[in-house]
């Protein structure tokens, strides 16, 4: 059995699964890990206490896990992005994935934009890109994924700048 790939979530992408609660998609990428920090965990319980319900629940059945960051590497990388601006959650899940070599999912585009300058070696997943890859394995099929863009657009403030993951969708 492969090891699988291990992917740090921040705040952003984990909320968009939480909030339509199908944390079980997120954790359904084939051989991914999904890992939030201990930060991004303090970001859902200061500002999300629906969804940190849920997150509580996907901790406790062992589908997501939990980090802290405490690695000196890790801490040094956290304190420098801190300064840049970045949110804590987005900062804490860089570090690691920095310093750990693993795959970031995040949405905040400055953010995105900083790990690419910074960290060119990082694999960035966005929610758009996990959809896709979830569509591409078969878990949902197009018009679920775009029943899931519809809601994320009229109950949750999330858009994605596209009509149909059909757009975005190439067998």
């Amino acid at each position: 059995m492969a090891v699988p790939i291990t992917v740090i979530t921040d705040t952003s992408v984990l909320i968009n699964f939480l909030v339509i609660d199908q944390v079980t998609l997120l954790v359904a990428l084939a051989d991914r890990r999904i890992v939030v920090t201990d930060h991004v965990r303090n970001e859902v319980t200061q500002h999300y206490s629906t969804q940190l319900a849920r997150l509580e629940q996907a901790l406790q059945a062992g589908l997501l896990d939990e980090i802290s960051v405490t690695d000196l590497a890790e801490v040094a990388l956290f304190a420098q992005l801190t300064a840049t601006g970045l949110g804590v959650g987005e900062c804490s899940a860089i570090a690691v994935a920095a310093n750990r070599g693993h795959e970031l999912a995040i949405d905040d585009k400055t953010a995105c934009k900083r790990v690419a300058q910074l960290y060119p070696a990082i694999n960035v997943l966005t929610t758009e890109l996990i959809v896709v890859e979830l569509i591409r394995q078969g878990v949902l099929d197009v018009a679920a994924a775009d029943a899931i863009k519809l809601d994320w657009k009229q109950n949750h403030r999330f858009r994605l700048p596209f009509g149909s993951f059909s757009d975005r969708f190439n067998p």
